[in-house]
Parts: C-alpha cells; structure tokens; sequence
C-alpha cells in the first residue's frame, strides 16, 4: 500500500478520447433535462461506467445523487440503484426524474391545473408574507402567479405528479427572476425582464411531459418499470444503507469548497420552505469553513501538504480544504463499509488550482481510497467540455469568477474516473 501512494501522479495520464463524448447532448435524453443543476453528471459517462464495471444483478449506489442522473441510468439499464444527498432540492428532482409517470394521468391533471390558471387574482396574494430573499430577486407580479402555482400544485392528490410539477416550478425561478440569466451565481440583472411564470411553466411542462412519456415507453418496452430506484435525504458520510450490500458505487463527489453551490438553489430552498438560513443550509454540505473540525490536520499526506501551502496564503481556505479531505475519509471509510467485497467504486473527480495552488483532489482521494481498504484498479483522465459548471477563479481570493477579469484563470479543465475494488 505504502508503495501504490507514493506512485500517485496523474498528471502524465494521457487523455482518453473514448470518455470525452464531445458533441455529446445526453443531457436532453430521457429525464435528464427536467432541471438545471451545476455540475451535473454527463449521462453518456454513467452510461458506459455501468456498462463497462457493473452487473445487472448489482445494486448501484450513489453516494452524491445531485440530481439523479445516475440513478435514471441505473434505472434504464436495468440495475436496481439508492441514491443519497443532502439537498432537498436535489433530492425533490430526483425522485420526479426517477419515477416514470403513466402518460393519461399525467397529461390529465396537467390539463387541469392550466384550466385553474384562469382564475387567478393577484388581490388574494397582496397580504402574502414571503422571505425577504424572495422579495429581493423577484418582482411583485411575479411572486402572486408563482405562489398562486404552488398552492395549484400541492393540492395534487398524485404524489409523484405532485413532485414533477414542483420541479417544473422551480426549474423556472430562474428565469421568472431578476437573477442573471446567463449567472450560475446569484447575481442581481436589473436590466432583466423575468419570463412570465405562467407561460414559462406551460412551456416547461409540457417538454417534461413530453421526456416523461419517452423514459415511460423506454422502460415499459423492456419491463424496467419496477425495477427499484430510490433516493434519500442523508448525508454521505452516514447513511442507512446496509453493509455489504453494494455491488458499484458510481458517484462525483462535490469539487473543493463547492458549498458554494448552495447558493444556486436558493430560489427553490425559499420559495418550499426547505431553509430560511442560507449561510445554516451551507453547514451541512462537506468542506465548509463552518465544519465542527477547526484543526489544518489532514490524514492525507498529499492532502496535507496541499493544505500547508494554502496556510501560506490564506488560512479560512486552508482551512475549508482541510475540511473537505477530512470529510471524504468519512465518505471513504462509509463506502467501503457498504460495498460487498470485490464491488467497484467509480469516482469522477477533478483538480483544481486555488489561489495558485495546485490542489490535486483525484490524486488525494485516490490515497484516501487506498488508506481505507481500496485497490486502485484504473485511473482515466478524460476532457470535460460539456459539465455545467464555474470553471473560473480569481487568482487573489479563489472566488469563482469571469474570464474578462484580469486575475482570472480556467480550473477544472480535466477530470479523473477513479475505479477502486474493495479487497
């Protein structure tokens, strides 16, 4: 073991062209695309790791669902899969993406609720009281047609429908917002004119019908419909899942201080109540400053010589590395404890440079693996043109950034596929 952490360096690793999927829209396929989401899982790649290092009778896990991709390419695959995470939000897309709703039902209650839109009378909503967060991005029209929406959508008595609708609902914020559009951090476009919430729903809707009746079919034609797919509001590092009883794990876990993406899905945490503190919400997610463990200590080697450069020039981010090599021992030492011996993990990750320190994430998790029982089986380096997510930094202060400022540079240009057995 010593030996296979010392030759850890992937930065030699040829680029493997049969991962990159350029020009690859997977993402519109089957329910992949009911809602935006940063740093979303390529389908394509999920689709080849189970087939090249799954078996249909193999339960797949993942250990960062986001929004469910793995699990619906479980699901169309045949395999039975649990996903967990601690966003609701991701946990409410996911469990509209992964359960194929009957085509009759699903056109019939959407024909009834845009028959109820008519009734709509902004004087009923005058007295609402919002959080002032909801009041900040959203003009006063606006916020009476969507809270109008979401009490026409919690009275579906269909649970599921119930849940594809609201994330219909909140794939639209966005664009009903003064939010920049073209942002994937919140910020204010005062030049912006917001989508009408009426017609951007309608319009969302009925493409999400539309992809719903396509998986429908799909797993009907090759009686897939009640293979078991579920997701779970937990957190990572300690679920409920049973012991020994994965036989792959395909997950990306959250890039170094990604708690930042919290912020992205503010608008929905407000509008369903799923949080009224922002900055309590980012607690929960792994590598934060606001972690319990205050110590620069890391158990990685790599990981702990990465973290003292970061000392060097800023002590809170030291610190929120600190915190996120730490936590994925936590994920580490859960996922071993879950898989059956011989079982797979594929982990997708990639390296970064923060605050012009190289922070080589694939090759810590990597020793991380090996520390707490794993066998590195493969690594694969693979191009990402097409993952949704901030690719810029500010040099000075590692904030994600624009490419027309001066101190900014690309991170993330690359990422690794980790395949690990459990001995």
């Amino acid at each position: 073991m010593e030996h296979q952490i010392e030759c850890l360096a992937f930065d030699n690793i040829p680029v493997s062209s049969e991962w990159c999927f350029k020009n690859v829209k997977s993402t519109e396929q089957w329910t992949h695309g009911y809602h935006r989401y940063p740093a979303k899982f390529l389908p394509n790649l999920v689709k080849k790791i189970i087939e090249d290092y799954t078996s249909e009778d193999d339960l797949v896990a993942d250990f960062f669902a986001g929004c469910g991709t793995t699990l619906v390419e479980a699901k169309v695959h045949g395999r039975r899969s649990i996903g967990v995470d601690i966003n609701p939000v991701a946990e409410l897309i996911t469990k509209a993406k992964i359960n194929p709703i009957e085509p009759t039902l699903i056109q019939g209650v959407f024909g009834d609720l845009v028959s109820k839109l008519s009734y709509f009378q902004p004087n009923d909503y005058h007295s609402l009281e919002l959080h002032e967060r909801i009041n900040y991005w959203f003009e006063e029209e606006a916020k009476y047609k969507i809270a109008f929406l979401y009490d026409q959508i919690l009275a579906i008595d269909d649970e599921k429908v119930k849940d594809l609708f609201l994330v219909s609902l909140s794939h639209i914020l966005k664009n009903c917002s003064k939010w920049l559009q073209s942002s994937t951090k919140p910020q204010l476009d005062l030049q912006k004119k917001p989508a009408d919430p009426f017609i951007a729903f309608k319009s969302h809707t009925k493409q999400i019908i539309r992809k719903n009746n396509e998986y429908y079919a799909k797993l009907q034609k090759n009686n897939l419909l009640e293979i078991p797919c579920e997701i779970r509001l937990e957190d990572s590092r300690q679920t409920t899942l049973a012991s020994n009883s994965v036989g792959s794990i395909i997950t990306s876990p959250p890039y170094v201080t990604s708690y930042e993406y919290a912020d992205i899905h503010q608008l929905t945490g407000y509008w369903y109540e799923y949080f009224s503190d922002l900055q309590g919400f980012r607690k929960n997610f792994i590598g934060t400053f606001y972690s319990h463990n205050k110590d620069i200590h890391v158990e990685s080697r790599l990981g702990q010589r990465i973290v003292l450069e970061l000392v060097k020039k800023n002590n809170r981010k030291a610190r929120e590395v600190a915190n996120y090599f730490n936590e994925m021992q936590e994920v580490a030492a859960e996922m071993h404890r879950v898989l059956k011996p011989g079982g797979h993990v594929c982990l997708v990750i990639g390296n970064t440079t923060f605050l012009d320190v190289k922070v080589k994430s694939a090759e810590v998790l990597a020793e991380i693996l090996i520390s707490r029982g794993f066998n590195i089986k493969e690594v694969i380096k693979r191009s990402i043109p097409n993952k949704l997510i901030p690719t810029i930094r500010d040099k000075n202060n590692g904030r994600f950034s624009k490419l027309a400022n001066k101190d900014s540079k690309l991170v993330y240009p690359e990422e690794y596929i980790l395949i690990a057995t459990k001995k």
